[in-house]
């Protein structure tokens, strides 16, 4: 019995010391993937208002200039 449990602490450390494994996928670098956010689908909203707020805003001035240019 005083045998086995050393052969058995060898055998177990022999089993575990072993090389790693190779990665499955090499990682991607940062400049080249995006990592999806749970925020994007608030930051596109947010672009897509502000582009309607920009065409408001020059058909407002196009309007203006209409009133002005009929007043004179």
């Amino acid at each position: 019995m005083k045998r086995l449990i050393p052969l058995l602490c060898l055998l177990t450390l022999a089993a575990c010391s072993g090389k790693p494994p190779a990665p499955e996928s090499a990682p991607a670098t940062a400049s080249t993937a995006r990592v999806a956010t749970p925020w994007d689908a608030m930051e596109k909203d947010k672009q897509r208002a502000a582009d309607v707020q920009k065409t408001v805003d020059e058909q407002a001035k196009k309007q203006q200039q209409q009133i002005e240019a009929a007043q004179q």
